[in-house]
């Protein structure tokens, strides 16, 4: 069910998703586990506070207030017996009991003013209601009777001293600490189990991403949920699908083009009993343009073989590339940014993909640029040059094989059409892309990138 909302509220929506949601499995699920965890907590605690804590607190104050108002009647009563009413508050009470005239308590009020911290609470409101003419203040201080209360009223001043555990429910720290020690446990738990689970669908992402970009990991066993194994057995099968498929066409299409030898070779030697005249010419051109032909498209499967993957020097492959191509009369810059040009991949398909971009530019350019560089978790191969470039409307024709362009059509070129085909289908293998854009020497920009 998709609950629709007017245009604004699902772009602010769609933008705090964006903006606030992890991107991870993890740590989505943590949060799914984190939100109703908290709010159970806060929820509990608030209910304790509003509930348990709250009536113990406010029982406890009353019980306080009601010893002290007894020892200050029974003072008033008796008042040449303070010493056994103090002791008798002492031991049943626990509550040290002093009284001050009014010529004393002002020395003992500004004392405690200065050397103790003012505190309000239920006791303050039970003090207001058992004494409504006294002015009363609760002062905590330090010691084990931590706790100070005055009562001035006309007759004089009464001070009381007793622990603050007296109105205060120790059951509420041990109470907090439970729901956190508990929560904790649980979101320990909740984060081992998680990142088991996660990490298997790590390993399938991570040998997908391996399998698009031609490497072959044998050692992935499924792993994690039923459902993560039921994927990851599924994937396992889709590769040998493919891994087969590609196998058998390769050989197919090897085998086809092997045999297509053997008609030539014997129409080359039935050409030498044909007299010498134009016709021949014709012919043996055209059985040297099937045989390129031929040699182009065993280059082209051949990109599809077994080669196994291993790192590679894109820096000293570049250069050996361009070696190659040091006598002939075009001027060639190289150029790099010295940082990681190390790839795991085939060596011998990159070379036949490079050396096939880096030729075309030599053979229509005078002036060639190569530049290798990495960055955001890519390498760059660019190739420049000056040449007549390619038009912006045939730029994907050329990555279909035997296609060649007219300007291209004559024997001299030894081209194809299946430099290009070869050298997207080497990248692409290989997880990256090629892109044919305008060069700023005039010509054709070819930019290859692949994934590190």
């Amino acid at each position: 069910m998709h609950i629709k909302f007017p245009e604004k509220v699902d772009n602010g929506l769609r933008y705090l998703k964006l903006k606030f949601m992890p991107k991870t499995l993890f740590f989505r699920t943590m949060l799914l586990i984190f939100i109703p965890l908290i709010v159970v907590q806060v929820v509990s605690i608030v209910a304790f506070f509003d509930g348990s804590w709250g009536r113990v607190g406010r029982r406890l104050s009353t019980n306080l207030t009601s010893d002290m108002a007894f020892i200050m009647e029974l003072r008033a009563k008796t008042p040449n017996k303070l010493k056994d009413i103090q002791s008798l508050a002492l031991k049943n009470f626990d509550l040290e009991y002093h009284f001050y005239n009014n010529n004393q308590k002002h020395s003992v009020i500004n004392k405690a003013s200065r050397n103790n911290r003012l505190i309000t609470g239920f006791l303050e409101d039970s003090l207001r209601s058992k004494f409504p003419d006294a002015v009363t203040n609760i002062y905590m201080s330090k010691g084990e009777k931590d706790l100070m209360v005055l009562i001035d009223q006309p007759g004089g001043l009464s001070q009381f001293q007793t622990s603050s555990k007296n109105i205060f429910s120790s059951s509420i720290f041990g109470f907090v600490l439970w729901m956190i020690g508990t929560s904790a446990l649980l979101f320990l738990v909740a984060v081992l189990f998680l990142r088991i689970q996660v990490r298997s669908i790590a390993e399938l992402a991570q040998v997908a991403e391996d399998f698009g970009k031609g490497i072959d990991n044998k050692d992935f066993k499924p792993c994690g949920s039923s459902e993560v194994r039921k994927a990851a057995i599924a994937f396992i099968k889709m590769k040998e699908r493919i891994n087969r498929q590609i196998s058998e066409r390769t050989q197919m299409l090897a085998g086809v083009s092997h045999d297509l030898r053997t008609p030539l070779t014997r129409m080359k030697l039935q050409s030498t009993m044909m007299p010498e005249g134009q016709d021949k010419k014709d012919f043996l051109a055209d059985i040297d343009e099937m045989e390129k032909m031929l040699d182009g498209y065993l280059a082209f499967v051949s990109g599809e073989g077994s080669e196994k993957a291993t790192f590679v020097d894109m820096n000293e492959l570049i250069l050996s590339i361009i070696n190659k191509f040091r006598n002939t009369q075009a001027m060639i810059r190289y150029s790099t940014n010295d940082q990681v040009s190390a790839i795991q991949g085939r060596e011998q398909a990159l070379k036949r993909a490079l050396t096939n971009i880096i030729s075309n530019a030599f053979r229509y350019g005078k002036t060639i640029a190569v530049k290798l560089e990495s960055n955001n978790n890519k390498l760059e191969v660019t190739i420049d040059d000056d040449g007549p470039g390619i038009p912006v409307d045939k730029r994907e024709d050329v990555f279909k094989a035997f296609y060649r362009l007219e300007e291209s059509r004559n024997k001299e070129t030894g081209g194809v059409g299946l430099g290009l085909s070869i050298a997207k289908d080497v990248i692409t293998s290989h997880g990256g892309r090629i892109e044919l854009l305008d060069s700023p020497l005039g010509g054709l920009r070819v930019l290859v990138s692949i994934p590190l």
